[in-house]
């Protein structure tokens, strides 16, 4: 030990200067002898040998000790770090003793500790949380999440593999507080729709703004394959969404896809595949159950009184049917499963100086009905290239590609005909019309020949840019992007479609296209005085939408085989059509981010907007918002506590606004009208049903939002509450207007809405261990809408709809009670009703029913409260989630819950429990053959509140023994498998309202997560 000593004297005589000597087993003691058990690594220098020593050990809030910490004096380069122990020791210059020590590792907070001659210092380092230091994306740039000032939700692209979709947003559903996400249908291809916080527009758009890689995205979200996305950021705030002015009225959901990365080449490969079935559909009546429908109908009437009297009801052919028990029961024969795969291939490579992400993917998917199916082609590729030490440039390219075989739905048709009769003769030929001149069969569409829909999407979305960055702290980028569209659909209906139904054939041909061009630039100041930081932001925008379509239409094409491409040899019925639009925005935008200590923050944003929808003199408006946040955790008073780990205090107002929805609603339209001068058909044009108004101006939304974010017990526990409160004015309101003035409505800036509500997101690691792992998350939604003055103040304005005090839709009609039952046959008639028919409740007790009086608001498709429950739970290399979604509160009214007036078609419901004087608890009317129905459409409405399964996924990721893989891991999903709803409609999906058609699906897929 001695000869080690003296050596190392050496050495230090030879380089006096300072430097790090690893030492894995020894360290220096105050005598300058050696001793085992010292950290890695000791720094030293020649003056401070036999110098001042401090000892300690480093905890964390729970008292484990942390090995690795950095113990530094401040000032100097003199350390050391923490062995396993989580213990340190450290010479000290006797000019130092006074001197502070920093203390620091990654994912806890930096803590400073005065040394003030102490010769043992033990401390407890705070964690940070890491989602404190993730990286969020908010208009033209980005924060730390600790430095967020307004209300934005996060969700990593990782987090979107376990759910496979064509769109999204689908695998968002639940997810972030304020977001109500629904599927329209279960066709292949169909689209969602999104809301945040609520309606508050009537005719201005109430859809978020999608940026995606930073440029304005007014494309189909379903374009973007899940699979690049590298993070969601749903901006809802008005602070936040501010610098995007007019457009991010309804809030603004930012997508950033994956870059390249500096390093080895890694290639990518996920791929899944499934098959998909019928969620939830009613069963329509058998031929048994019409057959007693029809003659309780005809029984009410008197026609019918027995099997006797079958030949007054039923046609011969319905007759030899009955006998026959001949019947068809057409959903199996249409309904079938479908198939979803997904193949995507990526790469990500890059150097120091070009960076490159480029992938390729093919979606196909086959609908549950036939003649239902999409292929979808997609390619991306994002390249960043470093020119010079002070300029970049880049771009990022995404095309796609839509090959869809475009179904008309035959629901429609299976629910209503006639159960009687066969779909295929004895010899299993197609038939017609299974009843001799009844209805065709609901089959007919899919036979050779007689249906044909195609479409043809091609879009592509590119933005080029170029960055300049001459000094610290200073950026200057301009880029320019352009998102292009076209698209072809055609139609063939033969003579037997069920949309002909015998006439001649009929063919369509329909083009459309668009180009949205952007050109941005953005200038970029940070810079840091002390405890000070500051960002300012500048950006100039101009936008040009423009939009052009075609449509041709002919009867009596002579060769079914050209389909819709035979146009010209139609004998009648040519029609021609073309259309063009554009519109134009122009932006000026300003915004400063400040910070003290990240303690207090500040953002002030103004942004001028300039619509050329609107009218002369008011196109354009500004758009102010303020934002200011506490990160009350960072006080001194909270500095030791061990239980709460972060609390940020944020509070924001702001204003943004929407202009309408489509151009030039401010100016006067022609239509065309022909008349004929005696035998001549001449050319006219009369005033469009919607004249212009040329004082619309701006529709303001003003938001005050008030959030707490939080962490507790070493962020075990975290999560953020907001409460908003959303006023909209000068609402742009498409008024009717009297049949007398020879128009029907116009639009102006009338009546005002008003959103609010609570959020909560609520995380927590219920189990961490080296096995196991345990987390919760909780979302939780509720949004109050409510329209609070219209054309006239307190008035309603039935006719459109609107009622002040509801929401912007809602369900008005009479409140069904019941059915008059016999005992009530005197009271019935009173209201010229007899026992049998539906009881509807007198409102003012005048004695009578009437539209003007007795209806009332029943109730609203917007739910009450939307939230969900995701749990993962892992085991070694084992994965398992499972996501609850739960949509509460909402009334819808699917069609199938009413009764058909023609008593000729099918009930539509199995096993109908209907009113006769044997079965008086009946829940439908009596039926009857003279029809007289009253207030059916009061059948349809009930409670459409759902809990739903969302996803169950269970996957594998193979040990990082197997060389060939950097990563690989296998998963099964079950995608909308279990839903729990009212009684009434537990045999329908009620996510998508009140539809028959296109049922929802759900899925069961297979898949593959490879990386090389």
């Amino acid at each position: 030990m001695k000869l080690l000593h003296l050596l190392y004297e050496d050495v230090l005589r030879r380089n006096p200067k300072v430097f790090a000597l690893p030492l894995s087993f020894l360290t220096l003691s105050a005598t300058g002898s050696f001793a085992a058990g010292s950290p890695d690594k000791v720094i030293v220098s020649k003056k401070n040998v036999a110098a001042h020593i401090i000892e300690g050990t480093v905890r964390n809030a729970t008292g484990t000790p942390l090995p690795g910490v950095s113990v530094m004096i401040k000032g100097s380069k003199l350390g050391t770090t923490t062995d396993a122990k989580g213990q340190f020791k450290l010479q000290v210059p006797d000019e130092s003793k006074n001197a502070t020590l920093i203390f620091s590792q990654v994912g806890f907070k930096d803590q400073k500790v005065s040394i003030s001659g102490k010769s043992q210092i033990d401390i407890t380092l705070k964690e940070e949380a890491k989602a404190l230091n993730e990286v969020v994306v908010i208009g033209y740039g980005t924060v730390k999440k600790k430095d967020l000032t307004g209300s934005v939700a996060s969700v990593k692209g990782e987090d979107l593999a376990n759910v496979p979709a064509l769109n999204v947003m689908e695998s968002i559903q639940g997810k972030i507080p304020g977001a109500d996400i629904t599927r329209s249908s279960g066709q292949t291809g169909s689209g969602v729709n999104v809301t945040l916080r609520g309606n508050r527009s009537i005719q201005g758009s109430n859809s978020p703004l999608f940026v995606v890689d930073g440029a304005v995205y007014y494309g189909n979200i379903a374009d973007i394959d899940p699979n690049d996305v590298q993070s969601i950021d749903v901006l809802k705030d008005a602070s936040s969404t501010a610098i995007y002015g007019s457009r991010g009225a309804n809030g603004v959901i930012v997508i950033t896809t994956k870059r390249g990365v500096n390093g080895k080449t890694q290639i990518g490969v996920n791929a899944y595949a499934g098959s998909s079935q019928v969620a939830r559909y009613y069963d329509v009546a058998t031929g048994p159950q019409y057959v007693d429908w029809k003659r309780e109908a005809n029984r009410a009437t008197g026609r019918w009184n027995s099997p006797a009297d079958d030949a007054l009801v039923f046609s011969p052919s319905e007759l030899a049917a009955i006998q026959a028990g001949k019947w068809t029961d057409y959903h199996p024969l249409l309904l079938h499963n479908g198939l979803q795969q997904d193949y995507q291939f990526n790469v990500t490579s890059g150097t120091e100086k070009t960076k490159i992400y480029f992938s390729a993917d093919y979606y196909q998917e086959n609908g549950i009905l036939k003649l239902d199916a999409l292929k979808r082609y997609s390619g991306r590729l994002n390249i960043d290239q470093t020119i010079s030490k002070i300029f970049k440039a880049g771009m990022q390219a995404q095309i796609v590609y839509y090959n869809q075989s475009l179904r008309g739905d035959p629901l429609n048709a299976a629910n209503k005909i006639n159960p009687l009769g066969a779909a295929y003769d004895s010899a299993g030929n197609f038939v017609l019309q299974p009843l001799p001149g009844g209805a065709y069969s609901p089959l007919t569409d899919e036979q050779p020949g007689t249906y044909t829909g195609q479409g043809r999407n091609n879009r592509t979305f590119a933005t080029v840019y170029a960055e300049l960055v001459p000094l610290a702290g200073l950026s200057i980028r301009s880029s320019f992007t352009a998102n292009l569209s076209n698209s072809r659909t055609g139609y063939y209906y033969g003579t037997n479609s069920l949309a002909r139904g015998g006439s001649a054939p009929r063919s369509q041909y329909n083009t459309s296209g668009s180009a949205d061009i952007l050109w941005e630039n953005v200038i970029r100041y940070d810079k840091k005085i002390h405890d000070h930081a500051f960002t300012l932001t500048g950006i100039t925008s101009y936008q040009n939408r423009t939009t052009d379509g075609g449509a041709a239409q002919g009867d009596g094409q002579l060769l079914a085989s050209q389909i819709f491409y035979g146009l010209g040899s139609a004998t009648s019925g040519l029609i021609a059509s073309t259309s063009y639009s554009r519109q134009d925005i122009v932006s000026g935008a300003a915004r400063l981010n400040y910070s003290y200590k990240s303690k207090y923050l500040l953002t002030l944003t103004g942004r001028a907007d300039g619509s050329s929808k609107l009218a002369e003199g008011h196109k354009w408006t500004f758009f102010p918002s303020a934002a200011a946040a506490w990160r009350i955790s960072e006080e001194s008073f909270l500095q030791y506590n061990k239980v709460l780990n972060d609390l940020k205090l944020r509070v924001s107002y702001g204003i943004a606004g929407n202009d309408p929805y489509s151009p030039y609603v401010t100016q006067s339209l022609l239509t065309p009208q022909p008349y004929s001068y005696g035998e001549t058909l001449a050319p006219g044009y009369t005033y469009n049903p919607q004249i212009g108004n040329s004082d619309l101006q701006w529709e303001r939304s003003s938001t005050v939002d008030i959030g707490l974010d939080f962490g507790f017990l070493g962020n075990r526990i975290s999560g953020t509450i907001d409460y908003y409160d959303t006023r909209t004015n000068d609402l742009l309101l498409p008024r009717k207007l009297p049949p007398t003035s020879g128009v029907t409505s116009t639009v102006q800036n009338i009546g005002a809405t008003n959103n609010k509500g609570f959020e909560l997101m609520l995380t927590s690691n219920n189990l961490v261990s080296r096995d196991w792992s345990w987390t919760t998350s909780v979302t939780f939604t509720k949004n109050i809408e409510k329209i609070t003055r219209l054309v006239t103040d307190g008035v309603n304005d039935i006719a459109s709809g609107y009622f002040v005090g509801h929401p912007t839709s809602v369900y008005y009609d009479y409140e069904r009670l019941g059915i008059w039952k016999t005992a009530e046959a005197t009271e019935a008639a009173k209201y010229g009703q007899k026992p049998g028919s539906i009881k509807v409740k007198d409102q003012n007790n005048d004695g009578k029913i009437d539209s003007q009086n007795d209806r009332v608001v029943l109730g609203t498709p917007r739910p009450k409260w939307s939230g969900g429950l995701d749990n993962t739970v892992r085991y070694k290399n084992f994965d398992f989630n499972i996501y609850v979604f739960a949509r509460v509160g909402q009334m819808i009214a699917p069609d199938y819950l009413g009764v058909k007036t023609n008593y000729g078609e099918n009930t539509a419901q199995a096993g109908l429990n209907y009113w006769t004087p044997e079965n008086e608890n009946g829940m439908y009317p009596r039926p009857n053959a003279n029809g007289g129905f009253l207030y059916t459409s009061t059948l349809n409405y009930t409670n459409g509140s759902f809990v739903r399964i969302r996803d169950i996924t269970l996957g594998y990721t193979f040990p990082k023994s197997i060389k060939a893989f950097k990563n690989l891991r296998i998963y099964a999903n079950a995608k909308n498998y279990f839903t729990f709803t009212h009684s009434r409609i537990n045999d329908y999906d009620p996510e998508r309202g009140g539809s028959e058609n296109f049922p929802m699906t759900k899925l069961l897929t297979a898949g593959i997560n490879a990386t090389f």
